[in-house]
């Protein structure tokens, strides 16, 4: 979101905040961040902003004083000023607090000199914003269309031969190396207020504006001067028609004249520059995605030129009060179906249980297996334990006559088959020895 006009209100909401303040320290980097460090330390230095199309350069410089010039100034001081130019991405901005009321998203952080201290930093939530220490103005970046205006003019002009005038008009618009600092929403405004369409090639509505060299004193006034006559027959008036190239110019410097209340993203307030707006998220108006995913409003005929399968995007801005409505019903409903989550964990341990319970029935059948084939060599023992439960059984039926005796000769019996696994293994151990004695026949009667 943060253009031309954006920027500049940044760099002035610095020096604004920053004026007559001392800063010390080192600059500080967040953890989280991927921009690069910096190398900047001072006991006392001062800073100062300045904004060329969509860039801000912060420049450092230290304060001399005749305490510093007495005393021997460490290695880690930085004697010599710095430019730190910062481009702020999508969501990317200044503030100034105090220490303790830092930003959740404060990436590069300038302390101040004094009690309390306070603190200047860049906060970018979505951190797509970046800075680059010791750095210039990039170099593929045109001229500023605010501040640079001539340069600006006769650049799109002398370049219009170029193959990125091939493009619809729209996607020209957002080219910042000739059209440095124009942005989504300016684009849009500036092609409603001279009707055209924004599918249109773009040196198709640049052609006209070519001036020859002896006009090009007279670019300053960037407003062309036709006569135009009205349909009742009323005599010529002459009348101030803008063009293209001109309201890049002056569009952007109406947002600039808005003030702080214009773009305020700390706040979240956008009700000035909603209300300045003519068609950018304003009903009524149609919206259109390019070839880059962007989209572009407008009103009418959108062009000839218009990407295959393009659909309209219409999200309103007015749309911020009707979210916060969205959002409770949202939690309308959470509250409404708060059962239902807590049943379905429920479920799962059920079936949980259900899983566990099989597996432990098959590891008991398993096991079963395994005992039943232990126990095949000692199947006597089994044999002994089927009467012992139809005597538990028995308990509810009176006894017969001679039971006892029956019980006493069972008994003896699972003595003996006791016993005979034992006598088993006493034929085995006898065995080994009459093996050994055969080999010692042999030998005699070798």
């Amino acid at each position: 979101m943060p253009e031309g006009p954006e920027l500049h209100l940044a760099s002035l909401y610095v020096n604004k905040m920053c004026e007559g303040l001392v800063f010390t320290g080192a600059v500080e980097k967040s953890e989280v961040n991927k921009n690069p460090e910096v190398p900047f330390c001072c006991d006392a230095y001062c800073i100062k902003a300045q904004s060329r199309g969509k860039e801000v350069r912060l420049t450092l410089t230290p304060i001399k004083t005749d305490d510093n010039s007495k005393r021997k100034v460490s290695k880690h001081q930085s004697q010599q000023p710095m430019d730190v130019v910062f481009r702020f991405g999508m969501s990317g901005f200044f503030r100034f607090t105090a220490v303790d009321d830092l930003p959740k998203h404060a990436h590069l952080r300038f302390y101040t000199n004094e009690a309390p201290r306070r603190v200047l930093s860049f906060e970018d939530t979505r951190r797509f914003g970046s800075w680059h220490p010791n750095g210039t103005w990039q170099k593929d970046r045109g001229p500023c269309v605010m501040f640079e205006y001539e340069s600006f003019r006769e650049n799109v002009l002398s370049h219009l031969t170029d193959k990125a005038f091939d493009k619809p008009i729209c996607e020209v618009l957002l080219n910042q190396k000739y059209f440095n600092g124009i942005g989504n929403y300016l684009r849009s405004e500036i092609l409603f207020r001279l009707q055209i369409p924004p599918f249109v090639k773009a040196r198709t509505a640049l052609e006209g504006l070519v001036l020859k060299d002896e006009d090009k004193t007279k670019v300053k006034k960037a407003i062309t001067v036709v006569e135009s006559t009205d349909k009742i027959g009323k005599k010529g008036v002459k009348a101030e028609t803008p063009d293209l190239l001109s309201l890049c110019h002056t569009v952007p410097l109406e947002v600039v004249k808005l003030g702080d209340n214009g773009y305020a993203p700390a706040k979240g307030k956008y009700s000035v520059l909603q209300a300045w707006m003519q068609c950018y998220c304003v009903q009524g108006m149609n919206s259109l995605g390019d070839h880059n995913g962007r989209t572009v409003w407008f009103k009418g005929d959108p062009g000839p030129m218009v990407p295959k399968g393009a659909k309209s995007r219409k999200i309103m801005w007015k749309r911020q009060t009707d979210d916060q409505d969205y959002t409770n019903s949202k939690k309308a409903k959470k509250t409404s179906t708060d059962s239902t989550p807590k049943q379905k964990p429920a479920k799962k341990k059920e079936n949980i249980k259900v899983k566990k319970e099989q597996a432990t029935s098959k590891t008991q059948n398993a096991s079963k297996g395994l005992k039943k084939g232990t126990k095949r060599a000692t199947a006597p023992a089994d044999k002994n334990k089927k009467p012992k439960t139809q005597g538990k059984r028995s308990l509810k039926v009176p006894p017969k006559a001679g039971t006892n005796r029956i019980k006493g000769q069972r008994v003896e019996k699972v003595i003996k088959t006791k016993r005979n696994p034992v006598t088993c293994r006493k034929s085995a151990t006898k065995a080994k020895p009459q093996r050994k004695n055969s080999a010692a026949r042999r030998r005699h009667t070798k």
